[in-house]
C-alpha cells in the first residue's frame, strides 16, 4: 500500500515536471530564425545559396516571409524541404512507464538521448534511403492557412525560371507508354521510400519493443551506471547507441554496425573488423558502419580554433551530425552558416505516438523550423558521427578529415 502511494506521488511529480518543461520550452517553435542571404548554408554535406543582400526570416512553421526574395534567392524551398525531412525526436509524455521507475516522460533529462537518436536516425536514413531523399510531405507540415496563391505563384515562377536556365521553353512530350513506365517506377520508388521512412521512425518509438526507443536505450545505459531520470553525456550516449545497434534483432538492421572511437582516435583495423563481421551463417559480407567520435573541443569553453574544423566536418556528405549543445542542454547539430551552427532542439514536449499503429501520424517527427546558435556558445563536449557504406567511404572520410585537420593547423600557426 505504501509502495502504491509512493508510485502515485512519483507519477504526480512526473506530470508536474512535464507540464513545467512543456511551458518552459514551448517557445522553441515560436522563435524566429534569421539566415543571411549572402552566405552559404550547409546542411549535412549539402550546400544552399540564398543569394540576396537582405536577411531571410523564417517563420515558426519554417516558411520564408519574403515571397519576392524567395524567387530571387534560388533554393530556400529546397533547404526547407531538406531540413524538415530530417527525423526529429523530442521529449515525449504519457508513454508506457519506464521499467523500475514511475516515469512516463523524459522531459528535463532525456535531451542527449534524443539527440543521439536523431544522429542514429540520420545514419539509418543514409543507409536505407540515401542523402538525396526528402519526405514528399515535408512542405505540407506548415500551417494550411499559409498556403496561399502567392506560394502557388512562386512555384510556377520558380519552375519557369529553372526551365529558362536549361533553355527549355516547352516541356518535352513523352509517349504514353514511356510516361506510364516512368509513373510506375516513380510510384514503386516512393512506396519503398515511404515504407523505410516509417520503419526508421518506428525503431525509435517510445515503447519497450522499439529497438532504439528510449526504454531500450535506458536499459543499455545501466551498464554505464545510468538510470531513468539521469542526465546523459554525449560520450555515454555514443556507447549506448553502439550497444543498441549490436543488440537489434530486426533482420533489416543486420547490415549496419557502430564503431566508437577510443580517446578521439579511430583505429582503421578496428573499423575494418566491424565492417567485415558475418551477416549470415553461410557468407560474410561488408557491413555499413556509423563511426562515432566523442571529442572535447576545448577546456571549460569551446576553443574557437576548432570552428573551421567543425564546419568542415558538417560540410561532408558522410556526416550524420553532432551530438552537442550548450551546458546541460543537448542539441543535434546538422549544419552551419558563417559562425553559427544549425540545430534541431529536442526540448519540446510532445504527446506519445503509438508507432505500432498502421499509418501513424508522421508530422511530430519532423521539425518545421531550424534553429541557429553561435559556435562560441557550444559546450566543448560532443560526439561527431559519420556514415560509411563501405571501405571506400571510410578511406575518403579519412582523407577529408586529415585535410581539414591540416588546414586548421596551418591557419592556427599563421595566427
Amino acid at each position: 500500500m505504501e509502495a502504491t502511494g509512493t508510485d502515485e506521488v512519483e507519477k504526480l511529480k512526473s506530470k508536474f515536471m512535464s507540464a513545467w518543461h512543456n511551458m518552459k520550452y514551448s517557445w522553441v517553435l515560436k522563435t524566429k530564425t534569421y539566415f543571411s542571404r549572402n552566405s552559404a548554408v550547409f546542411l549535412l554535406g549539402k550546400c544552399y545559396h540564398f543569394k540576396s543582400d537582405e536577411l531571410s526570416e523564417l517563420s515558426p512553421d519554417g516558411s520564408c516571409l519574403d515571397i519576392v526574395n524567395k524567387v530571387i534567392s534560388g533554393n530556400v524551398e529546397e533547404f526547407r524541404k531538406d531540413f524538415i525531412s530530417r527525423i526529429w525526436l523530442t521529449y515525449r509524455e504519457d508513454f508506457p512507464q519506464i521499467k523500475e521507475s514511475a516515469l512516463t516522460t523524459d522531459c528535463g533529462w532525456g535531451c542527449t538521448l534524443r539527440t543521439g537518436q536523431m544522429l542514429l536516425a540520420q545514419g539509418l536514413v543514409l543507409h536505407f534511403l540515401g542523402r538525396a531523399w526528402t519526405w514528399p510531405g515535408a512542405l505540407n507540415i506548415e500551417n494550411s492557412d499559409s498556403e496561399s496563391w502567392t506560394s502557388h505563384t512562386v512555384k510556377k515562377l520558380t519552375a519557369s525560371f529553372e526551365a529558362s536556365l536549361t533553355g527549355e521553353r516547352e516541356p518535352k512530350v513523352l509517349s504514353n507508354d514511356h510516361k506510364e513506365a516512368l509513373e510506375r517506377d516513380c510510384d514503386n520508388s516512393e512506396m519503398r521510400d515511404e515504407v523505410y521512412h516509417r520503419k526508421i521512425i518506428s525503431w525509435f518509438g517510445d515503447s519497450p519493443p522499439a529497438s532504439f526507443g528510449l526504454h531500450q536505450l535506458i536499459e543499455y545505459g545501466k551498464k554505464s551506471g545510468k538510470t531513468a531520470g539521469d542526465w546523459y553525456g554525449p560520450a555515454v550516449v555514443a556507447h549506448i547507441l553502439r550497444k543498441a545497434v549490436e543488440e537489434a534483432r530486426d533482420p533489416e538492421l543486420q547490415g549496419i554496425t557502430i564503431y566508437v572511437a577510443q580517446d578521439c582516435t579511430v583505429y582503421s583495423l578496428d573499423v575494418v573488423d566491424r565492417q567485415c563481421s558475418s551477416m549470415g551463417s553461410e557468407k560474410a559480407d561488408m557491413k555499413a558502419v556509423i563511426i562515432l567520435v566523442p571529442v572535447r573541443l576545448g577546456g571549460e569553453r569551446t576553443n574557437m580554433d576548432y570552428l573551421e574544423f567543425v564546419k568542415g566536418i558538417l560540410s561532408l556528405e558522410y556526416c550524420v551530425g553532432i551530438i552537442g549543445g550548450k551546458p546541460k542542454q543537448s542539441y543535434y547539430f546538422a549544419g552551419f552558416q558563417d559562425d553559427s551552427l544549425i540545430y534541431m532542439d529536442p526540448h519540446y514536449c510532445q504527446s506519445f505516438v503509438d508507432v505500432s499503429i498502421k499509418d501513424f501520424p508522421l508530422e511530430s517527427f519532423h521539425c518545421p523550423s531550424p534553429k541557429k546558435m553561435s559556435f562560441k556558445n557550444m559546450d566543448p563536449s560532443c560526439t561527431i558521427g559519420f556514415y560509411c557504406r563501405n571501405m571506400q567511404d571510410f578511406e575518403r572520410i579519412s582523407e577529408e578529415i586529415t585535410r581539414y585537420s591540416e588546414r586548421c593547423q596551418c591557419n592556427g600557426s599563421r595566427e
